[in-house]
């Protein structure tokens, strides 16, 4: 297999999703075949040594890739690779930045590139759209320049092609691909014994609920405070628990609101959990709910940590909206509700407290589709067979 570039401002050893997918993909691609060109993060050089593919990075901070001086620089260095490996194909793990050196590269040496979409940005996109004609156009040039794009889920391929659409590209509709994330099934197992931490972060009793996340509002965790009270009246002999692990903005608001509902000690800030430790506390928990919803431009593409929680022998609850029907299978290992619902979100809660059969099928359903689909390698070998279709022989070095 010739040499694959990967162009990505998120990658290892930054968090968050996208740069998780990306730096799965690396460890995924047959060893040597791919190069990934990317910014510079406070500790690269630890978290590179784990990867079978060069890491070349641009001699400036990754979050400088943004500016116009740190897009030259990128696109100048991501040249110098295409000259150097003579790649057939490249990936951009987003469309901006990554999409502007990867644009260039194909103006001036011919070479194919895909564009990995993961919901939200196509949002900002379209609204950047109706109001600029320099978006417009730069939108166009990105999307209508690439050779095929890659969506996280139906929801976002849909609004992909909205987009082409209204960028006069519809042809290119044909050619944006479904490929859902997936999760690791060695890392997120049942089994792991969840006692010490249980014991640390002071989850006694239960049943406890679980949400992992940025506190943000797309994310519905203020539906699952709202829906609590409820939740708890159904159960009045074990009161059920809410756990949320995860930083962000909203905390303060989100301890407020549960506070107002008399629900403040039933529920349990957890704030940043090492992905280390994880593990555990999907397996210290009894249900995980992931009520997310559409808040103005946000939304959720998919929904990873649905997936750790399956993996994890979970039964989930999960919002109706975005893409989240992809990472749930409804009636199979989670039920979906109507997430800015709070009594709708109380009721599918209660549904499966009450059923621990019904739970424990459901989690056993999710372990399945985790081991046999929805895992980092399936995902990793999606993309190279996409990488196969469009690549082309490596293209002459330009004059």
């Amino acid at each position: 297999m010739r040499t694959t570039l990967l162009l990505a401002f998120n990658f290892p050893p930054h968090g968050g999703g996208i740069a998780r997918w990306m730096g799965e993909l690396a460890l995924r691609y047959p060893p040597g075949s791919l190069v990934v060109s990317t910014g510079r993060h406070p500790g690269s050089a630890a978290s590179d040594a784990r990867f079978p593919q060069p890491i070349d990075h641009s001699p400036i901070r990754a979050t400088r890739l943004r500016t116009l001086n740190g897009l030259l620089l990128w696109t100048a260095r991501a040249s110098q690779l295409v000259r150097r490996h003579r790649p057939g194909f490249a990936w951009c793990g987003e469309l901006k930045p990554a999409g502007y050196p990867a644009r260039w590269l194909r103006a001036r040496y011919a070479l194919p590139y895909g564009v990995v979409v993961h919901g939200t940005e196509l949002l900002l996109l379209q609204a950047k759209m109706d109001r600029s004609r320099f978006r417009r156009w730069t939108a166009r040039e990105l999307l209508g320049g690439a050779a095929v794009i890659v969506a996280n889920s139906r929801w976002t391929a849909e609004h992909a092609r909205a987009v082409l659409a209204a960028l006069d590209r519809p042809t290119l509709g044909g050619d944006v691909r479904v490929v859902p994330l997936g999760t690791d099934p060695a890392h997120f197992r049942p089994g792991i014994d969840p006692r010490p931490l249980r014991a640390r972060l002071g989850l006694d009793g239960g049943p406890w609920l679980l949400t992992v996340s940025r506190l943000e509002w797309h994310k519905g965790i203020d539906t699952v405070i709202r829906a609590l009270p409820a939740v708890r009246t159904a159960f009045p002999g074990t009161a059920p628990r809410y756990a949320v692990a995860g930083i962000g903005p909203h905390r303060a608001r989100f301890e407020q609101l549960a506070a107002e509902l008399g629900v403040g000690d039933a529920v349990r800030f957890l704030g940043f959990v090492p992905d280390d430790e994880l593990p555990a506390l999907y397996n210290a928990v009894d249900l995980y709910v992931g009520a997310s919803r559409r808040v103005e431009l946000l939304v959720e593409g998919f929904g990873i940590s649905l997936l750790e929680a399956s993996a994890s022998g979970l039964a989930v609850v999960g919002g109706r909206s975005g893409g989240v029907p992809d990472a749930v299978r409804e009636g199979e290992t989670g039920i979906l509700v109507e997430p800015g619902d709070p009594a709708a979100v109380a009721a599918g809660v209660t549904r499966l407290l009450s059923d621990a059969e019904l739970r424990r099928r459901m989690g056993a359903a999710g372990r399945r589709a985790v081991e046999t689909y929805y895992n980092w390698d399936r995902v990793a070998s999606d993309l190279i067979r996409i990488d196969g279709e469009f690549r082309r022989e490596p293209p002459p070095a330009a004059r």
